[in-house]
């Protein structure tokens, strides 16, 4: 991959499994542009670096590179490793990384569907003809990015909140639990989530829990 590409992936360590808070990769970009790197990258490369920052969840490079005229509506090639045909948004949305999901909805980025809309946080005008699968993925991919006001619209539709969606197994609480989506967590155990509710392996959304806070919060319910 590209400079930029690899610039784009500096907050996540490959060889310890870590994510990392890395400073001045947004002047790293920047300088790479100034020399002649092409914000695009190489056309035979699998994706954009402006994908990669959307996967690995650098903002400040996303907004350099949108500053300099990447293009928001790239795609990444069928047989790349993230989520094959599909934008930066969709990969920031996929992947959990909010702050790329703002930066690239403010840049004017395409919002293709119901689910996406959701990890953006306005749904507006797209329930009215929506499926219940569809409902309870843009259910899930709202509690992966906070978004309370969409999870209230969505549950007060009659969105079932303790379904998992049925291809990836991935169920609201688990996974705001899984991540650390504090506030998420709080607002579906106030909507009726229950706390006790196993996946296939059996676990809870307790069990899956790595941030102490969210641990305490899940313990006050169970």
């Amino acid at each position: 991959m590209s400079e930029l590409n690899d610039v784009a992936m500096l907050r996540y360590a490959p060889e310890r499994h870590l994510w990392r808070d890395v400073k001045g990769t947004g002047g790293m970009a920047r300088e790479l542009l100034a020399a002649g790197a092409a914000v695009d990258g190489d056309p035979e490369e699998p994706e954009t670096p402006l994908i990669t920052a959307a996967s690995y969840g650098d903002a400040e490079v996303a907004r350099v590179l949108i500053e300099h005229g990447a293009d928001l509506e790239a795609t990444a090639r069928a047989d790349a490793g993230g989520v094959p045909g599909a934008t930066a948004l969709v990969h920031a949305a996929v992947f959990g990384m909010t702050a790329v999901v703002d930066v690239l909805a403010a840049a004017g980025a395409e919002v293709p569907d119901l689910v996406i809309a959701a990890a953006v946080g306005d749904i507006g005008g797209r329930l009215e003809d929506s499926s219940p699968d569809g409902r309870l993925l843009a259910l899930i991919m709202a509690a992966d990015h906070q978004r309370l006001k969409v999870i209230d619209a969505l549950v007060r539709v009659g969105t079932p909140i303790d379904e998992a969606d049925p291809v990836w197994g991935r169920h609201p609480l688990r996974l705001a639990a899984e991540n650390g989506r504090i506030d998420s967590v709080r607002r579906l155990l106030e909507l009726g989530a229950d706390p006790a509710r196993t996946d296939a392996e059996g676990r809870t959304p307790l069990d899956l829990a790595g941030d102490e806070q969210v641990r305490e919060i899940l313990r006050s319910w169970s």
